[in-house]
């Protein structure tokens, strides 16, 4: 079984985004997450690297809340989302506090998790018009500042079906800033893309970097996590095995696992 090894916080990041404590999920009988514990800092760049099947995309998922926690506590900006109760086990806040809370996180998918039906423009503003009560002329103009900010604003028009994937996954990060979250979270948003619609994709991302967006982010290009990240957390069998600030993980890994995972990637 991986040890984990409890690296200090950045000094510069003193307010917790996300603090989860002991997060520990099944599927049935697959323990999935074996007490897993991250605090997130606001403005940092977070990489969750990993094997497959390691808990990385499960544990962004306990997050946002799209499944829940058996034990352990999440807290989202102060609030909480996930208490654990004696021996550990989770209750949640009422469903309707839980949904607010979430929007503090806006969530980016592997698959993209367009509205076929509507049009770019319309996909994006349909959550500020319908969650938020924005007036369609204010969450129109936001959209369109959003696109030009993803490149994207001379697709306002068109259907998802003729994009790029890689439009496709800018016009998801767009759709997610338009909620105005204070983090945003990336489930492996380059793995269904072709090389060369990734790199369109990790530049959105950098700039949003530059522009100090709280990111936590699921990934297996290394090179994001070494470059644009400002920690690196290392999974293994549903436990953070390791983290340490980028430069330090990727110079001098101290788990065997962690070593053994980077010499198959880089």
């Amino acid at each position: 079984m991986p040890a984990t090894t409890n690296e200090p916080q950045p000094a510069h990041a003193a307010t917790v985004v996300i603090d989860a404590q002991g997060i520990g999920k099944s599927f049935g009988s697959q323990r999935v997450l074996r007490n897993v514990s991250l605090q997130l800092h606001k403005g940092e760049v977070v990489a969750v690297i990993g094997p497959s099947g390691s808990g990385k995309s499960t544990f962004l998922r306990c997050l946002n809340h799209l499944e829940t926690i058996d034990e352990g506590s999440i807290a989202i900006c102060g609030e909480m989302l996930a208490t654990a109760q004696a021996g550990g086990h989770s209750v949640y806040a009422p469903e309707r506090e839980a949904r607010r809370i979430c929007r503090h996180m806006g969530m980016v998918f592997q698959s993209f998790n367009l509205f076929p039906h509507m049009t770019v423009l319309q996909n994006i503003i349909e959550a500020p018009v319908q969650v938020q009560g924005v007036a369609r002329e204010a969450a129109t103009a936001k959209a369109e500042t959003l696109l030009r900010k993803v490149g994207l604003l001379n697709k306002r028009d068109n259907y998802p079906a003729r994009l790029s994937g890689g439009q496709k996954q800018r016009v998801a990060i767009a759709r997610a800033l338009a909620m105005e979250p204070d983090i945003m979270l990336f489930d492996e948003p380059t793995s269904a893309l072709d090389p060369e619609l990734t790199v369109e994709v990790l530049r959105t991302m950098r700039e949003l970097a530059q522009e100090h967006m709280t990111m936590l982010v699921v990934t297996h290009e290394m090179g994001f996590a070494r470059e644009v990240a400002s920690r690196v957390v290392f999974m293994d069998e549903g436990q953070l095995v390791e983290q340490a600030p980028s430069h330090e993980f990727f110079a001098n890994p101290r788990h065997p696992r962690s070593q053994a995972f980077l010499r198959q990637m880089l």
